[in-house]
């Protein structure tokens, strides 16, 4: 009986991994699947040998740093001498997955990592380390292949998640009466950030750009994202202006309804570009992270529309060029200069081809078949 042990980090790790897990039931009715996750992955029928309480952390401190040790320690030797998979399967989550894979390369046990770190982003030497001790890499990104193999590593391009995940277009009648939005009006939705320190970093400007736009255009309504992994107390803690509706728990539907998309960089600024939104992005930091990241960096583009299409499509506002001023103007372009705005819909709209119409996890779930048998 073949066995798999699948490793996750944080909750959109554990997401990706149900739907792979699933399929791999359904390709293989009498596979075993343990792993680290969560409900998402034991409500696919995986045995968790441990869930995400001490893994989805941002930051660093000793407890975090003895915590993941202490998991890693654990799960190697669970893995290398009880468990003992046929395979195992890492997905995202870098830096645990990777110091993981050193230890099981070493005990003979097959690592295969989908949606692997971005090497091509920051940390390029990261890639000798998959090189040494990943079997397979499957990649979500048409040009990973490319520079995977381009080190000798075997790697097959499985189509980004999102692509046949994300939902079809809100109607917008039917959202705007939901929450009691004005029809005749524009509407601006802004992402501020899922973590406490973007909250920090971003919601004031964010906030001081809506100011600044509805003082000038009566016909602009805004909407503020409310991130559902953080609480009410912890949300309204950076959010002073209680004039603007915030909404929790409908990202996506919001995202295609909106006219224009005042963004935190992320995996949003690729859903948005999926509904074809115009945005901007706008991204800040502590200045030291920020020469940090300036010199770890392998390219210069940081939202992930721009990194596809490998030029700038989406206007980026970063760090010391984060001001309401700018946002504000850059908002305007989109609403009211029609050509800009057509010719942003329409580069847009080439995303998605450049992605493929692959579903990412049945991919992953027949490559590991293959690899099993």
């Amino acid at each position: 009986m073949k066995k798999i042990f699948i490793i996750t980090g944080e909750h959109s790790g554990d997401i990706h991994a149900a739907k792979v897990a699933e399929h791999l039931f359904a390709l293989n009715p009498n596979i075993i699947i343990e792993g680290i996750g969560g409900e998402n992955l034991k409500s696919a029928g995986v045995k968790l040998f441990s869930d995400h309480k001490k893994m989805g952390v941002v930051g660093i401190s000793p407890k975090i740093i003895i915590d993941h040790i202490s998991l890693g320690k654990r799960v190697v030797d669970y893995i290398t001498k009880e468990f003992k998979p046929d395979l195992v399967l890492h997905i995202d989550y870098g830096a645990f997955n990777l110091n993981v894979s050193k230890f099981l390369k070493r005990a003979g046990i097959k690592s295969y990592y989908y949606i692997p770190p971005q090497v091509w982003a920051s940390r390029k030497w990261r890639i000798n380390v998959i090189k040494k001790n990943i079997e397979e890499v499957l990649c979500i990104f048409p040009f990973e292949k490319e520079l995977y193999e381009s080190y000798g590593i075997k790697t097959h391009y499985c189509g980004h998640p999102l692509v046949s995940q994300l939902p079809p277009k809100a109607d917008r009648d039917t959202f705007f009466e939901k929450y009691g939005l004005d029809k005749n009006k524009k509407l601006v939705a802004i992402f501020p950030g899922s973590r406490k320190f973007e909250l920090a970093q971003l919601m004031n400007i964010f906030v001081k750009s809506a100011n600044i736009l509805k003082n000038k255009h009566s016909d602009i309504q805004f909407v503020i994202s409310h991130a559902p992994n953080l609480s009410d107390s912890v949300f309204d803690k950076y959010l002073d202006n209680k004039d603007y509706k915030i909404i929790k728990g409908d990202n996506q539907a919001l995202l295609s309804v909106a006219d224009a998309l005042i963004l935190a960089s992320g995996t949003v600024a690729l859903e948005a570009s999926l509904y074809e939104t115009p945005m901007i992005i706008a991204y800040r930091g502590p200045w030291i992270l920020y020469l940090i990241y300036l010199l770890v960096r392998c390219i210069k583009m940081v939202s992930l529309p721009n990194i596809i299409a490998n030029k700038f499509i989406v206007p980026e506002i970063i760090q010391g060029k984060v001001n309401a001023n700018n946002i504000s103007y850059e908002i305007e372009k989109i609403l009211y200069d029609n050509e800009y705005r057509n010719n942003y819909v329409n580069e847009l709209s080439k995303i998605k081809e450049l992605l493929s119409e692959k579903i990412s996890s049945l991919e992953v779930a027949q490559e590991l078949t293959n690899a099993l048998n």
